[in-house]
């Protein structure tokens, strides 16, 4: 049988969806086919019209035919389940559906929308979700969860890649005899950085001025959430909170290897959740204790009280309580970062994860 996964979004892009798909690829079955079409030269939709999938058509149809392909991976309901759905009227293959999240969402959203959703669903041989809070969603929008699977991002372990060098990164952010709370990730609401920073001012008068808290990456709300931080702890808010911009990989794990808390309270705004958090597995692989907001998909990446703690990412002082708890209890860290290495190294394999869809698309 002869697989095509077609998709917006893979290698280089970053984010978990290019990140899902790149690993699909890389950890097919090497004796099985699996070609791939992407749009990252745009070739798949339209620059101009309301109809911007119409290219997609005429590309994915002279595929099919040349590649004789059997099955299709649709990595994005909208738009290229259009073009799919159409050519499987007049074409003989199957096709299958990865959900992530605002996908989904994005999906439903309007009523025309879900009326060209739901045909494509239907159609549609299986169904696989990258988390159980959108398979369920998925369920009850089709009344039925029958050929439904979740199927969670992989991990992979590179936190003994060769590293910077640690002092330098210590000294760069003045670390030093500090506790570190560090968050990763793109700035904008959604992640839950902003509620963290309201969440220190009863950190900063309860524990003292003996932390920093580090966010790393860039975003649309970065002024806001230096703003806030002003706001909630003062003009001397940056000896506490420290916007260090992105990071490299290397950077990445020695981050993780030096904070005592991740901490990212994502949180689902109109529909934009978090569909998974890679990141979240990353920092267990790094034995780290995690705050995570209990929304979209995070309880799969996180389990409450074993890896990590899931608060209401909404509540201040739920947050606030969450840290202050781990602060104060090593044990507790050292545990809660124990249970999730082992949990991410046992569960979260990319070679079995990819293993549990091939099987699953070819029965």
């Amino acid at each position: 049988m002869n697989f095509l996964l077609i998709t917006l979004e893979f290698f280089p892009f970053k984010g978990g969806v290019a990140n899902y798909y790149t690993n699909l690829v890389y950890y097919w079955p090497k004796d099985k086919k699996l070609f791939i079409l992407n749009n990252n030269s745009n070739e798949l939709l339209s620059q101009r019209g309301i109809f911007k999938w119409r290219k997609t058509i005429f590309k994915l149809y002279h595929y099919i035919k040349k590649n004789r392909i059997n099955h299709i991976i649709v990595g994005h309901i909208l738009p290229l389940g259009i073009a799919v759905y159409l050519l499987s009227r007049i074409l003989p293959f199957k096709y299958s559906i990865v959900l992530h999240g605002m996908d989904f969402a994005y999906a439903i959203k309007r009523p025309w929308k879900r009326f060209i959703s739901r045909i494509i669903f239907n159609k549609a041989d299986k169904i696989i979700s990258a988390n159980s809070y959108v398979a369920i969603l998925c369920a009850n929008f089709l009344k039925s969860g029958q050929k439904i699977k979740v199927v969670n991002p992989g991990v992979k372990d590179f936190s003994a890649l060769e590293r910077v060098d640690i002092d330098k990164v210590r000294e760069k952010n003045n670390l030093n005899n500090h506790k570190i709370l560090f968050s990763l990730g793109r700035l904008v609401k959604r992640k839950g950085f902003d509620n963290t920073i309201k969440s220190l001012r009863r950190v900063l008068d309860e524990f003292g001025d003996n932390f920093i808290y580090l966010i790393a990456g860039k975003g649309p709300d970065e002024k806001y959430l230096k703003d806030l931080a002003l706001l909630e702890l003062g003009e001397k808010w940056d000896d506490q909170v420290k916007f260090i911009g992105e990071i490299s990989e290397q950077e990445k794990w020695v981050l993780l290897s030096l904070c005592d808390i991740f901490i990212m309270p994502a949180r689902d705004i109109d529909g934009d959740f978090e569909g998974f958090g890679i990141v979240y597995l990353e920092a267990s692989l790094s034995k780290k204790p995690i705050i995570a907001g209990n929304s979209g998909g995070v309880a799969d990446a996180v389990k409450n009280g074993v890896t990590g703690l899931l608060v209401n990412s909404n509540d201040i002082a739920e947050i606030s309580e969450a840290i202050l708890k781990l602060l104060g209890d090593a044990g507790l860290r050292d545990k809660l970062g124990e249970r999730g290495r082992l949990r991410a190294l046992s569960e979260f394999s990319w070679k079995d994860k990819v293993a549990d869809i091939y099987n699953f698309l070819s029965n």
